[in-house]
């Protein structure tokens, strides 16, 4: 429909439908100041027309048609010039509104957490990094990230740790609240908080259970180590358990290993400071047992650069829980953990007379001074030879010829 036929105001739904453009831009009254503006390549949008403070006509737009209809448009202009009528400036009052927003948008808590783990992230460990940023996206943004971050109340935090409590998942949230605790002090120190909403509340949240590093009595190693040997289910899992017993490192340093750290020729395992606790490298000598499982491993996961990749994205490792998870599926929920077995290690190395240091050096729990930070290699001919005996003796043990210690009586 050219403009020249239209004849009633305020304009049909058809008109508005079919209303040609012309060469150059136009507005046609809809009524009481409200127009829609054409232009020349078709497109369509309302605008109000209205004297403002200093007595000057304004245009203010109302959004694109048919996007809003023309019974939204007058809807809109009606309250708009009811702001007008009562001495406001819809445009002034529209420009505070999207400055409110921008700052809310700006304040919220996962703003604030992003900039301190932009802040933090040069200094952490890859593991750390993703451990770190990923309990916050998993647990945190979902509840508190679109908030501004000073409104959230200390007793909103302490019932929001209390579920993380209550979920038994002590670990995870011990650690978004240490995280959330250094974002405020972000925020504190740069000016933009006065107090911290998670300061004290670790003293009435639960600290983490002893079963967490669960491990059999020495009377039932044995059959846990059958137990393992038979693990029906993943292939890659009962492997990981095995090296886990073999070596007597951390769960989280096998399962984030790559395969570029090993030499399976010189039966070495070399960690990078970046991925142990004491930020020192580790190396791990390996016992022909060891060897032997790793070989078959990567029969398995050979073709990826982790021991363990994940189900979904190949190139980040398995879940921090899939160790213990193999070991609920056995029935030792509660019993042994992936941790656990480096305290049977240890007691078994240390009851059949290996020196505390050799020991203490496999577990990577090495004291500080010149050798400590400079000599990665502490005791490794000492160490190979310890290891050997040990996957020996848990050979032995699994079948069934050799009387054990008791490692709960060890402490």
């Amino acid at each position: 429909m050219k403009r020249s036929g239209i004849k009633r105001r305020p304009l049909s739904d058809t008109v508005l439908a079919s209303i040609e453009p012309d060469t150059r831009e136009f507005r046609e009254l809809d009524g009481n100041g409200l127009y829609l503006r054409v232009k020349p390549d078709g497109q369509k949008s309302w605008q109000l027309r209205y004297k403002n403070q200093q007595s000057k006509w304004s245009w203010m737009g109302l959004g694109g048609y048919p996007q809003v209809s023309g019974a939204l448009a007058r809807k809109k202009a009606g309250e708009l010039r009811k702001e007008i009528a009562d001495g406001e400036d819809p445009i002034a009052n529209r420009k505070a509104r999207a400055a409110t927003e921008l700052e809310t948008a700006t304040n919220t808590f996962e703003t604030l957490a992003r900039e301190w783990i932009d802040l933090r992230i040069p200094t952490w460990a890859p593991s750390t990094a993703r451990r770190n940023s990923g309990s916050l996206e998993l647990h945190v943004f979902p509840v508190f990230g679109k908030r501004p971050y000073t409104e959230i109340t200390p007793k909103q935090w302490m019932d929001f740790l209390q579920t993380l409590e209550r979920k038994g998942i002590l670990e995870q949230m011990k650690r978004v609240r240490r995280s959330c605790k250094e974002i405020y002090d972000l925020a504190r120190v740069t000016g933009r908080a006065i107090h911290n909403p998670l300061e004290g509340l670790s003293r009435f949240l639960q600290s983490k259970p002893a079963e967490n590093y669960a491990h059999v009595t020495a009377q039932e190693l044995p059959d846990l180590l059958r137990a393992i040997s038979a693990y029906p289910h993943a292939r890659d899992l009962r492997l990981g358990l095995r090296l886990l017993i073999l070596t007597g490192v951390r769960p989280s340093e096998l399962r984030e290993a790559p395969w570029s750290e090993f030499d399976l020729a010189k039966g070495l395992w070399n960690i990078p400071a970046e991925r142990m606790k004491k930020r020192r490298d580790h190396l791990v000598p390996l016992s022909r047992q060891a060897i032997e499982a790793l070989k078959e491993l990567q029969t398995i996961n050979g073709r990826y650069p982790l021991l363990f990749p994940g189900r979904n994205d190949r190139k980040k490792p398995r879940s921090n829980m899939a160790f213990n998870m193999a070991l609920r599926r056995m029935g030792y929920d509660g019993r042994q953990t992936g941790h656990g077995f480096r305290h049977v290690a240890s007691t078994t190395l240390r009851e059949n007379n290996f020196p505390r240091e050799h020991v203490e050096a496999q577990l990577a729990h090495i004291e500080g001074g010149v050798s400590g930070v400079y000599n990665k290699a502490i005791y490794l001919e000492q160490r190979r030879q310890m290891m050997q005996w040990y996957a020996d003796h848990l050979e032995k043990l699994e079948l069934g010829n050799v009387i054990s210690v008791d490692f709960q009586a060890q402490g």
